[in-house]
């Protein structure tokens, strides 16, 4: 069985293509070569002149009209797909040895879009995406590279001490923590490296049903420890709540956003999380009473390696959220974030039942 695909058109397309401007013109070149015919051929009549030299005549007048013709339909084919799609290919040439600043001009002055326009339109953003891409690229390399340097220094460093000798008992220990410590923070980096990974290249999850409530009191508990040493204040208000999704992925948005309000709430703060549903929907809120952050923050906290506070940056590599963030996209659902600064932070995260 054939299968018949219709290309949809592109309702971008204004620019209307008029079959009346191309049969004139056709019907006036017609014109113009049956009437210049007959005027050469009354003109050898009426001088009874040499039939050849009629023919001759006629067949340079046909052939000057062809010439021209031949030159207008030229130049229409330049100006409509020759001169732009040479400057697409010029443009690409460009973009392919890394120039992502190239961009092409409009040919249309009308402000009206037929389909070479809509190409070129997509060429440029195109480009614009690719420099998106590779400015992030960048940055995430040079990122990256910072955050498993400084470990690995750490790491360096103390272990450089430990041999050359002559500490105590008692130094030597602390600076086997040191070393663990650091092994612990560049194992946990790459770890998020390569589920952050693998979850950009995810679109199907494995759905589950369990108990919400259930889950998120066991985040809780996994870090009370935290909690208690830095004598936080704890308050939960959880609904029973059944949900089906995938439960590992929930497991690690909910320790982020646990482990970043206890991380950013000062000694003595107060942590809260909720969970209640409305109209199928669970809701989850975690706030904290910490330092709160500032409109730019907000903006580009979900971003990669991002640290809106450099005085903690030494306890997160900025890939937590982002994965928060894929992991929300994927469950099919929604976060927002309310803070002000010195006023705390809010984490709200709806997903459907």
């Amino acid at each position: 069985m054939k299968i018949k695909y219709k290309e949809p058109k592109d309702k971008r397309v204004n620019a209307k293509h008029s079959f009346w401007k191309e049969y004139i013109v056709i019907l006036g070149t017609v014109l113009l070569c049956c009437s210049g015919a007959v005027l050469i051929n009354d003109a050898y009549m009426a001088e009874q002149a040499n039939p050849w030299s009629m023919v001759l005549g006629i067949g340079s007048y046909l052939a000057m009209i062809c010439f021209i013709v031949s030159g207008v339909i030229r130049w229409i084919k330049y100006t409509a797909y020759t001169k732009p799609m040479g400057k697409i290919g010029q443009a690409a040439r460009k973009v392919a040895v890394g120039d992502f600043t190239v961009r092409i001009a409009s040919e249309r002055k009308d402000g009206k879009k037929d389909e070479m326009e809509l190409l070129i339109d997509d060429f440029n953003k195109m480009v614009e995406e690719l420099a998106t891409i590779e400015t992030l690229k960048g940055d995430f390399i040079s990122n990256i590279s910072h955050e498993i340097k400084t470990p690995l220094s750490v790491i360096q460093s103390y272990a450089t001490v430990l041999h050359n000798g002559n500490i105590s008992g008692e130094r030597r220990q602390e600076y086997l923590e040191t070393i663990l410590e650091s092994t612990r923070k560049l194992s946990a980096l790459i770890t998020n490296i390569l589920r952050l990974n693998k979850l950009e290249n995810q679109e199907i999850i494995h759905g589950e049903t369990y108990s919400l409530d259930e889950q998120l009191r066991c985040c809780i508990l996994a870090l009370e420890e935290k909690f208690e040493e830095k004598s936080i204040e704890f308050d939960a208000n959880l609904e029973e709540v059944v949900i089906t999704t995938d439960e590992s992925l929930l497991e690690i948005v909910w320790n982020n956003l646990l482990t970043n309000a206890i991380k950013f709430t000062e000694p003595g703060g107060s942590v809260m999380v909720n969970l209640k549903v409305e109209n199928d929907i669970a809701i989850v809120s975690i706030s904290d009473s910490g330092c709160g952050m500032d409109e730019k923050t907000i903006h580009s906290i979900f971003d990669r390696f991002y640290q809106g506070d450099t005085s903690h940056s030494r306890e997160g590599y900025g890939l937590g959220l982002a994965l928060v963030k894929r992991i929300i996209a994927l469950v099919d659902g929604n976060i927002t974030v309310e803070s002000k600064l010195g006023n705390g932070t809010i984490f709200m995260v709806t997903i459907k039942l």
